[in-house]
């Protein structure tokens, strides 16, 4: 929030159709990401697609540093008496882990919560590392996260190797259409170890694990 999307106008839901007058249909959340990076200061012209009419519309965005991965924590209390901490996770990256650990140290100074909601809703992932260090600070010793194939077939497991932050308390994942790739592999990790109830409508269903190597004109090469 307050970034220099919010800033031209951009609201969640919209699709980006092009950045500079090339075309991002079809393009992944990270192709898109990399062409939108670049010096503080500097303009792009990117043309968007409303979600509830359909209609295109072209603004001008003014690129700023802004801190995209900052989590955010909340507590309440439900009405049968329970508090409920609330942690909002943007996007995964290598500081989401240590941003987990201390919401939950957050939302507990007061006494212990009864409930975790892990708010995933528009996190469309980031950094897949930071999705499977996340998922570990939930789940027990040995506990299976993921195994990720390459083309030669050879398979790499991932599995949860030590005692998690928080193995007791209830969890409660919320998520929706444009939660992806790495917030997925958290959801369905914690989800497999029936480690929390998954709240919410179907995720966006990203079974590729893909990272943006920068060329030297400036461009990039998802791979």
């Amino acid at each position: 929030a307050g970034g220099p999307a919010q800033a031209a106008g951009i609201k969640a839901g919209d699709a980006i159709v092009s950045i500079d007058g090339e075309s991002m249909e079809g393009a992944s959340a990270e192709v898109v990401a990399a062409k939108c990076r670049g010096e503080s200061d500097g303009k792009l012209e990117v043309e968007i697609r409303r979600e509830e009419d359909g209609k295109t519309k072209r603004l001008t965005l003014t690129r700023a540093n802004v801190n995209a991965n900052a989590a955010s924590t909340s507590t309440y209390t439900s009405d049968s008496g329970n508090k409920v901490g609330v942690l909002k996770l943007p996007s995964f990256s290598t500081e989401t882990a240590t941003q987990i650990v201390n919401g939950i140290r957050s939302m507990s100074n007061e006494g212990p919560v009864d409930a975790i909601a892990i708010d995933l809703r528009g996190n469309v992932g980031g950094y897949m590392p930071a999705g499977v260090d996340a998922a570990k600070l939930f789940l027990p010793p040995r506990a299976h996260i993921i195994a990720e194939v390459d083309k030669g077939g050879q398979i790499k497991a991932y599995d949860a190797d030590g005692i998690g932050a928080e193995t007791a308390t209830p969890v409660y994942l919320l998520v929706d259409g444009r939660t992806a790739s790495a917030a997925e592999i958290f959801t369905a990790a914690l989800q497999d170890n029936r480690r929390a109830l998954v709240i919410g409508s179907k995720t966006f269903g990203k079974g590729r694990i893909q990272n943006v190597q920068p060329l030297e004109n400036g461009t990039g090469v998802a791979v």
